[in-house]
């Protein structure tokens, strides 16, 4: 038996890049992407995947394993960029769009990102952060333009300008994303990794104390954190997704990867609010969908809120939402689940593992055990709340986890 070692048959490295490889081949004429009166096929999504990654690794003339930037919405050209630019052998940096421009030069700064590929509805955003780069950061990244033909509120040219090293604005926009797609090559061999190790993500978490911090996930953390929520939530497949989770957001807690491996749909929305999210529910059939608390309280409470046609999953996380509000969701028609996660560890990792027999419970009751988020799933080897100078485990202490979806760094 000590004889028996790995090989290259055994030993693949994991990257969640093949979930969309397979995605075209079983669910190829599946819708993928719907977004406004847009829609892909899983065959069609995975052919532009190929077409971005290709013109990603021969047109920019950026040094492998380099970190592209993204700055957008849900849209479908930010779900294709979540494969598209690791399959060309850079890491992806999702950029949170609700930060100002200081926070995100901070970020490109810090990540030495080579390129970024932006919304054009947040090109002032973009501008403004590269504006702000210290002369020294020499040559500043290049910038591709993302501009939908259904966008009908993009305003004004997105050239023109200086930044403060005196390059025109105009100098640094390489191409367009659909130019990049169209001029890519369907053939291409996507880069897949050496090493399972290699770095695939870079995210910054909030930066409420101080600067930004960098974690950088690698592509076996990444492929076993999608397993993992998807048993712990029990998504079956082709599942009908609807994006109220930010996909900048700890990378969609993984379902951007996830919903390839199930082939289910993404129902992308630009913008949030209860009215569009209850237009989307019932158009599309939606049956899961993520979001803050504060995501189901404005559903809750929203004038247009009515019993819906069939139940939605509703994953939420970090703080528990008031009693009343899960319960006036319920009575709606959503199930609310309740999950634990951090940025460091890629998605959710502990979660309320509910029983049928609290079906049975009051109201008030369920609520309350809905809450409890102690119980870690699947994928993640130890979990404990330590007392950090005695090493026992207290009422009260720091909480403690070891998982292989831990950050790299």
């Amino acid at each position: 038996m000590d004889q028996l070692k790995p090989n290259p048959a055994n030993s693949c490295p994991l990257t969640p890049l093949t979930f969309l490889q397979r995605a075209a081949v079983v669910y190829g004429d599946c819708p993928s992407v719907v977004y406004n009166q847009t829609t892909f096929t899983w065959s069609q999504t995975y052919d532009r995947c190929l077409r971005a990654a290709s013109a990603i690794h021969t047109s920019l003339g950026i040094q492998s394993g380099a970190v592209v930037s993204v700055v957008a919405p849900n849209i479908p050209a930010m779900y294709e960029l979540q494969f598209a630019v690791p399959m060309a052998g850079f890491v992806l940096n999702n950029i949170n769009t609700r930060l100002d421009a200081r926070t995100i030069s901070v970020i490109l700064r810090h990540s030495e990102s080579k390129a970024v590929f932006f919304d054009s509805h947040l090109r002032s955003l973009v501008l403004e952060s590269i504006s702000l780069l210290p002369p020294e950061f020499q040559p500043p990244p290049l910038l591709i333009l993302i501009a939908a033909a259904d966008d009908d509120d993009v305003d004004g040219d997105i050239n023109g300008g200086r930044s403060k090293s005196n390059t025109s604005v105009d100098d640094l926009i390489a191409d367009t994303y659909e130019g990049l797609v169209q001029k890519g090559n369907p053939d291409f061999k996507w880069i897949s990794p050496k090493n399972e190790w290699d770095p695939m993500t870079l995210n910054y978490t909030s930066g409420t104390t101080s600067s930004p911090k960098g974690v950088v996930h690698s592509h076996k953390s990444i492929f076993i954190i999608t397993f993992d929520s998807l048993i712990n939530w029990s998504v079956p497949k082709q599942p009908i997704y609807l994006w109220t989770l930010p996909m900048f957001h700890s990378n969609g807690w993984s379902y951007t990867w996830g919903m390839a491996a199930v082939g289910g749909t993404n129902i992308c929305l630009r913008k949030v609010n209860p009215r569009v999210i209850y237009e989307a529910i019932n158009m599309y059939k939606v049956t899961h969908m993520c979001g803050a608390p504060v995501i189901l309280t404005m559903l809750a409470n929203h004038p247009l809120a009515r019993p819906l046609k069939t139940p939605v999953q509703f994953m939420t996380g970090g703080a528990p939402p008031p009693a009343a509000v899960v319960l006036r969701s319920e009575s709606l028609g959503f199930v609310v689940s309740h999950g634990y996660g951090m940025t460091e560890l890629a998605g959710v990792v502990v979660s309320c593992a509910w029983k049928s027999k609290w079906d049975e419970f009051p109201a008030g009751e369920r609520a309350r055990l809905k809450a409890r988020q102690g119980v870690r799933t699947l994928g993640l080897t130890a979990a404990d709340v330590v007392d950090p100078e005695s090493g026992k485990t207290p009422l009260r202490g720091n909480f403690v986890l070891r998982t292989e979806s831990t950050r790299l760094g």
